[in-house]
């Protein structure tokens, strides 16, 4: 079966990737794997304080992707897989490609404007030719309409 990784934060990109996703599993009769990063933690002296802050960010990805996910089953019929993982984003989502051999393609939102975020820059960029999968760079600046003709 496809399955296209997404890689989901807070951001609005995020949101389109997983749409865009969403609609193209639906189409090709793939699945659709969530993929939540929680930024190393930093040192911090005393180890309750930090095991709380590691809580927390756990927390809120949990509530990320448990949104994420009830959106897109609400849409398109899909449940998808979920993974919450802690460490370096770029570090994170290469191990999870290694670990995955069904990865139909890795789909990255990219920044309505500016820069368009560290993962699209590195994966499109240095690091475009080592990936095992194509990568879909989803423009943020898409509205639902957009995504549903393209997908």
């Amino acid at each position: 079966m496809r399955t296209y990784l997404v890689v989901v934060d807070e951001s609005p990109e995020a949101e389109t990737a997983l749409r865009f996703a969403a609609r193209r599993a639906a189409k090709t009769g793939g699945a659709v794997r969530i993929l939540a990063l929680i930024p190393p933690a930093e040192f911090v002296q005393w180890g309750g304080v930090q095991a709380t802050m590691e809580d927390e960010a756990l927390q809120r990805a949990e509530a990320l992707v448990t949104s994420a996910a009830g959106t897109l089953t609400d849409e398109s019929g899909i449940r998808p897989s979920i993974t919450v993982r802690q460490g370096e984003a770029v570090a994170v989502v290469r191990g999870t490609l290694e670990e995955m051999d069904d990865v139909a393609a890795l789909v990255l939102g990219a920044a309505a404007s500016g820069n368009p975020g560290k993962l699209v820059t590195h994966f499109a960029g240095a690091d475009a030719g080592k990936l095992p999968c194509p990568l879909m760079i989803i423009p943020g600046g898409l509205d639902s309409e957009a995504i549903d003709r393209l997908s």
